[in-house]
């Protein structure tokens, strides 16, 4: 197979570059735009692509509130651009959606069968990508994913870090719930789905769910950081974007379907702060 991966700028683009080497052509936004149909149109010419990966995304949630035409143009347009493409071409195409689809009222993990609700622009987008995507190509793959972290600086983790060296005092909010998942389980995770020929929309997730709060104080206890962490409502921050108090997704239809047993959120984070933190 070869493979187009788009959006390799990204934590968890570099992350399918370095796992796949030179099976993958791998070219970040500068160097293909998914929102230009005519530029999108000439790389697929050129390269003749069997899988599309699409790990581009306009993700910065409380900037869609303003900058809402921003983010459907990638989110939206540039995923029927690539829907639209990969049919002309028959290639398959991997999209990454997110739990910001849900409006986090249901008592109990999201499911496939749950309808989505989006309560912010940023998940309206993404929304409206799945959608197209649906209606133009039969052959494709939809991951909803959560709380992506990786090696990267557009994360949780990165951020977490960050404010560790510059506040005494950290303050996380505990009231908004969802599932941390690597990049690597990711990337591992949508090769073999790839490889078994899986088709169709899955949420892809690590076990488990946390808060924000209770993730921050896993991951300064495995690197040993002393840091005073504080518990408060998501309010605090009185950010533009409104965000579901619990969005967390039930990885089994992927698990069952495929045969593949997803790790517990805590396992994965233990991986990854031995592998790239410690």
């Amino acid at each position: 197979m070869r493979y187009l991966i788009l959006g390799a700028g990204g934590q968890l683009g570099r992350e399918f570059a370095e796992r796949l080497g030179d099976r993958a052509v791998a070219l970040e936004r500068q160097r293909c735009d998914i929102s230009a149909l005519s530029a999108l149109s000439s790389v697929f010419e050129s390269l003749k692509p069997r899988v599309v990966v699409n790990c581009a995304a306009y993700n910065r949630v409380d900037d869609a509130e303003k900058e809402f035409h921003a983010a459907y143009r990638v989110n939206a347009l540039g995923v029927r651009n690539l829907a639209f493409l990969c049919r002309k071409h028959g290639a398959f195409l991997v999209h990454y959606s997110t739990d910001y689809v849900f409006d986090g009222q249901k008592e109990g993990l999201y499911t496939e069968d749950d309808a989505p609700n989006p309560i912010n622009q940023y998940g309206r987008s993404k929304l409206t990508g799945e959608m197209w995507l649906r209606e133009e190509l039969e052959k494709h793959l939809i991951f909803r994913v959560s709380w992506v972290y990786g090696r990267g600086r557009q994360n949780f983790i990165h951020k977490l870090l960050e404010w560790s060296k510059r506040f005494g005092v950290l303050r996380v909010s505990c009231d908004e719930v969802s599932v941390p998942t690597s990049a690597r389980f990711i990337v591992d995770a949508t090769l073999k789905a790839v490889e078994a020929g899986l088709s169709g929309t899955y949420h892809l997730v690590c076990r488990g769910y946390a808060s924000r709060y209770e993730w921050a104080r896993r991951l300064f206890g495995l690197l040993g950081v002393e840091k005073l962490v504080l518990p408060v409502p998501a309010e605090t921050f009185q950010l533009p974007a409104k965000r579901p108090r619990f969005s967390a997704m039930s990885p089994e239809l992927f698990a069952t379907t495929l045969g593949v047993e997803p790790p517990p959120w805590e396992e994965e984070l233990e991986l990854f702060s031995k592998s790239y933190l410690g």
